[in-house]
């Protein structure tokens, strides 16, 4: 790993700026933290433009998403230039995990995914969430790109300190007779 492959690995993406609100400079951000004010606690934020930091001086929720002030934005032009931006926070800037079931996806992308056997299966290369949980894209040793449903069953064990995951490919799953959706 080269090191702006190190340097982007060690960055935790917290949340995104979207649209302007209002005519003062405030901006909508969609914050990926469990609490969503608390990404103003990690201000300055780095940015995907490169020599842009984020501070965000006030920030209040509104239904889903963050309105907040940024130092140095002070019109509705200059937030509008903000869509867009990603904001992120290097990785030992977070408190660590509690619960073993809980993980930054930063710490998952990357690691090798092993079949139970121990052979490599392929790599995670990225977690999407689209309403139903998260989904685990992992390119194969060989072919497309697969989705896989992060749940206990498909993903039985994660260990980040070496570096994989075991999967149990959906087909390979034995569903019990109770298990089994019966239509009616």
């Amino acid at each position: 790993m080269d090191s702006t492959e190190k340097k982007f690995k060690s960055r935790v993406l917290m949340g995104q700026i979207g649209a302007a609100h209002g005519i003062q400079g405030q901006v909508r951000i969609k914050s990926h933290t469990e609490d969503p004010l608390a990404i103003k606690n990690y201000s300055p934020l780095s940015t995907n433009r490169p020599g842009l930091e984020i501070t965000i001086k006030k920030a209040r929720l509104n239904k889903s998403v963050i309105v907040a002030s940024i130092s140095g934005i002070a019109d509705r032009t200059a937030a509008e230039a903000l869509n867009g931006v990603k904001l992120y926070v290097n990785r030992d800037q977070l408190p660590e995990m509690e619960d073993e079931d809980e993980f930054y996806q930063a710490d998952l992308i990357g690691l090798e995914a092993r079949y139970e056997d121990g052979n490599k299966y392929g790599t995670i290369t990225a977690i999407q969430n689209h309403g139903a949980g998260d989904i685990l894209e992992v390119r194969p040793v060989r072919g497309p790109s697969q989705l896989m449903p992060f749940t206990k069953r498909i993903i039985p064990s994660i260990n980040i300190a070496e570096g994989y995951v075991t999967i149990i490919m959906p087909s390979d799953i034995v569903i019990d007779e109770e298990e089994a959706f019966e239509p009616e």
